[in-house]
């Protein structure tokens, strides 16, 4: 797996914790303090192994931590640039929802081996949708993301805020690889949001 996706654990974790708390993770985990090649991709278990000793050692439960990380990825200032990519998905949340289908190829265009899972939007009404991650087998099984719906649990309900939107989101079940959010889209100007420059340069 691509060592951003390691990184991004890392910089979670020290951002809101602090460096001995990441310190004492990796130890948990079994791995020394050098930390991860950005440009290295390392195996799917060394990441399910900083997952799993994360939540031992935050005292959290994965699922929780994930999603926590997914907000941090969205909300965090060290983060800005991705809040970025992902406010060029539209002016309102609906645009920004319709724009993952498209997420998994930007992602590439800003690192060519970022390969993160594949998003699928469905619409049901137009105030519900439901997002398809793709994380694992039969999709995916040389990565298989397991908790990556967590993740974007995290980051649709950050975007809800960043958009000023109202809404509420279920991690429902579905077919073996697959994770899938329900989305309820309440009220779309719900509250002013953050102010985003589309032409700024972040950083």
């Amino acid at each position: 797996m691509h060592a951003l996706i390691n990184g991004a654990i890392q910089c979670f974790v020290t951002d809101t914790h602090g460096g001995d708390v990441w310190q004492n993770l990796l130890r948990h985990a079994g791995l020394d303090s050098a930390g991860f090649e950005t440009l290295l991709r390392h195996d799917p278990s060394l990441t399910q192994s900083l997952i799993d000793a994360g939540a031992c050692v935050l005292q959290r439960p994965k699922a929780e931590m994930l999603e926590d990380i997914g907000t941090y990825l969205v909300s965090h200032p060290h983060v800005e640039a991705l809040r970025r990519l992902l406010r060029f998905g539209g002016e309102g949340y609906v645009d920004f929802l319709h724009s993952l289908d498209d997420l998994h190829d930007r992602a590439r265009l800003a690192v060519s081996d970022l390969d993160l899972p594949e998003l699928e939007l469905h619409d049901h009404a137009a105030d519900r949708f439901s997002l398809q991650c793709m994380t694992g087998a039969p999709y995916r099984p040389d990565t298989a993301l397991q908790g990556f719906g967590h993740v974007m649990m995290g980051v649709l309900r950050a975007m809800a805020d960043d958009y000023g939107a109202l809404v509420v989101l279920e991690l429902a079940s579905g077919r073996t690889g697959c994770e899938v959010i329900e989305i309820s889209l309440i009220e779309q100007g719900y509250s002013a949001g953050r102010q985003f420059d589309l032409g700024r340069r972040a950083g």
